[in-house]
């Protein structure tokens, strides 16, 4: 320690201080590329969402009829659709509404599905046996299924349709957790916790919790991708987003067959938009996985 902090004095006195941040990643681009270009892609899509109006002159929601199914062209890049809205304009608020989903499901998700993992396995008995019976039941369902059905239930608008992805998701992350959480029960600081008079409330947020966080974040960015995907099998299907907000799976849908041969790019341009997210969300979720689980770490 004395030696690791006194090579950090010498740095900053050489005028060169140490940037852990800054070597970490650089070490994670060297590393693994491919989740670099993950990255690069997700953060990519996270500055066109934010600066969408700015990146186009045009309302995704106007209507233009005198433009109607116009191809790509010097004055729409990616062309029109049968409404005459910019496909650009729509692809790049259609980001926004995403990863505004996509991100809230997953965080929601990856969070409830934590906090029970890691309580049934700190109480382990009865409290184990029914939280993970009640998983178990959710988890004969196949995502889309259950989406699904709890869209129907409640409706189809935006906060539902987070709460409809975010069901689905939490018993995939509880079970994870559990696992990792049963070998941190056992550790001898949570018996000192314990020993020390603290309750099961400061000992699972303070002294498990922590130490979950790698396959938490793991878990997380996998989500996001399958959130996303979801997103746009439900506005697809006609229960996820509506009319007029732009969104990709509404893009999808709207390029019905009819359109097929006469405005392909209806279809094309959302599709890889969806595929290339997904793909990036994957790729990132994937080297983070590399990196953060030492049983995988190479020398």
């Amino acid at each position: 320690m004395a030696i690791e902090r006194a090579t950090e004095r010498l740095g900053e006195l050489d005028g060169a201080p140490a940037r852990p941040w800054v070597d970490a990643a650089r070490d994670f681009v060297r590393r693994r590329p491919l989740g670099a270009v993950g990255a690069a892609v997700v953060l990519l899509m996270l500055v066109v969402a934010l600066l969408a109006n700015l990146l186009t002159p045009y309302n995704p929601v106007a209507v233009d009829f005198a433009a109607m199914l116009a191809p790509p062209s010097a004055s729409h890049w990616l062309g029109t659709d049968a409404f005459g809205r910019d496909v650009l304009a729509r692809l790049i608020y259609g980001s926004r509404t995403a990863l505004f989903v996509g991100f809230g499901a997953a965080f929601f998700g990856a969070t409830v599905g934590a906090v029970l993992g890691v309580g049934s396995a700190y109480f382990g008995g009865r409290v184990d046996l029914y939280v993970q019976r009640v998983m178990d039941v959710f988890l004969s369902f196949p995502l889309i299924i259950l989406a699904l059905a709890i869209v129907a239930i409640l409706g189809n608008n935006l906060p539902n349709l987070i709460t409809a992805i975010t069901i689905p998701m939490i018993p995939r992350c509880a079970l994870v957790i559990r696992a990792s959480a049963l070998s941190i029960r056992e550790m001898p600081y949570i018996d000192a916790a314990r020993a020390a008079g603290f309750g099961h409330g400061r000992i699972i947020l303070r002294h498990m919790l922590p130490n979950v966080m790698a396959p938490y974040l793991i878990l997380l960015t996998a989500f996001l991708g399958q959130a996303i995907l979801l997103e746009a099998s439900l506005s697809f299907l006609g229960l996820g987003v509506q009319e007029p907000t732009a969104a990709w799976g509404l893009m999808l849908r709207g390029a019905a067959v009819e359109f097929a041969e006469a405005a392909p790019w209806m279809a094309i341009f959302p599709g890889l938009a969806i595929s290339l997210a997904v793909f990036a969300f994957n790729l990132f979720g994937d080297s983070l996985r590399d990196a953060l689980d030492p049983r995988l770490r190479t020398q």
